[in-house]
């Protein structure tokens, strides 16, 4: 992978950066963690204009933020209440509490969401299904994605060839991400098959 994304990046610069962070968004096994510094230490050589690198990158963020923001619009409420009563555990009133909590935290979760892995691309879904107007969309996820970058594709510039450093601890803190989330789920299918075996006990 590592290789691959080196090559293209020789071959295309820059805008080859920001091809592959857009692919990132959409393909979230990607890594940015190895990209962006990859990018910044491409940069520090010569081979790469520093500027180039965040702009094409925070470019690249925004149109695959875009991408799903549309299959989000695509998708709407209907759709995602029918799929949502058709899952195991699931009910349309979880989707209702999650319109709540993006009707009053949707702008704080699309600009801190870029920040986290994993959710940095599946954000930008709700945000299409709720039709969060797309002047502030765009905003939020410039602002947040050209944070995310900078940070790391500095990083990559300053550490220089120990720019693999920074992909060590950004995969450690992805592993921790992903582990809380894992945990969030069990928890949150145990609650309800508790619940539910405790109603049918009653009953």
């Amino acid at each position: 992978m590592e290789r691959w994304i080196n090559s293209l990046m020789d071959a295309l610069g820059a805008p080859g950066a920001g091809l592959l962070i857009a692919l990132e968004n959409l393909f979230p096994p990607l890594p940015s963690e190895v990209i962006l510094p990859l990018a910044g230490f491409a940069s520090a050589t010569g081979k790469m204009n520093l500027i180039a690198a965040l702009i094409w990158t925070t470019a690249g963020s925004v149109v695959g933020a875009l991408a799903l923001y549309g299959v989000g619009a695509l998708l709407g409420r209907d759709r995602t209440v029918a799929i949502a009563g058709k899952l195991p555990l699931v009910k349309v009133s979880d989707i209702e509490k999650t319109e709540a909590w993006f009707g009053r935290h949707g702008t704080k979760a699309v600009f801190f969401g870029r920040m986290v892995p994993i959710f940095r691309s599946l954000i930008s879904v709700p945000a299409g299904v709720e039709r969060m107007p797309i002047p502030m969309f765009l905003v939020l996820t410039t602002l947040g994605s050209a944070l995310w970058n900078t940070i790391f594709i500095l990083a990559g510039y300053l550490l220089g060839d120990n720019w693999e450093k920074v992909s060590h601890y950004v995969s450690l803190y992805s592993k921790g991400v992903l582990a809380v989330a894992a945990v969030a789920v069990l928890a949150f299918i145990a609650v309800r098959v508790f619940k539910k075996g405790s109603g049918a006990r009653r009953g």
